[in-house]
């Protein structure tokens, strides 16, 4: 059958399934725009830092399945709030009182400050985003 190239390739679950433990499966998934298939990945592909940081690039969303200890890279972490600044949610606590993680989450949803800490919605240049002086 010859392949479109308009077309996205089909994932069904089963191969998901199949393949969680499969490193290249899971980044031609990736790239063929199905990144809904690494909901059905190891814990080894979830502690996999090079193809998580691809992953949440893709869809910040994603960091919600990776590794406590990737939820707790700041560059993973940097690299899915840009994408989702709401996903800040799954970071550890000592990234989301983390300046940059921050900036990054609310320039991307001000919705994010929610799941920042107490102590980082605090400082002037985060505060002057969520709440600007008034002219």
């Amino acid at each position: 059958m010859e392949e479109n190239n308009n077309e996205e390739k089909e994932y069904k679950i089963e191969d998901a399934e199949a393949n969680s433990n499969n490193k290249e499966f899971m980044k031609q998934a990736l790239k063929d725009k199905a990144a809904w298939v690494l909901a059905y990945a190891s814990d080894k592909i979830f502690s996999d830092k090079e193809l998580m940081l691809e992953a949440v690039k893709v869809d910040g969303q994603l960091l919600y399945y990776a590794s406590k200890e990737l939820r707790d890279d700041k560059d993973v972490v940097l690299a899915a709030v840009q994408n989702k600044g709401i996903i800040v949610k799954y970071a550890s606590h000592r990234l989301r009182g983390d300046k940059d993680v921050a900036l990054a989450a609310i320039k991307q949803n001000k919705k994010a400050e929610i799941f920042l800490t107490d102590e980082i919605r605090q400082d002037e240049e985060i505060n002057n985003i969520l709440h600007p002086p008034e002219e």
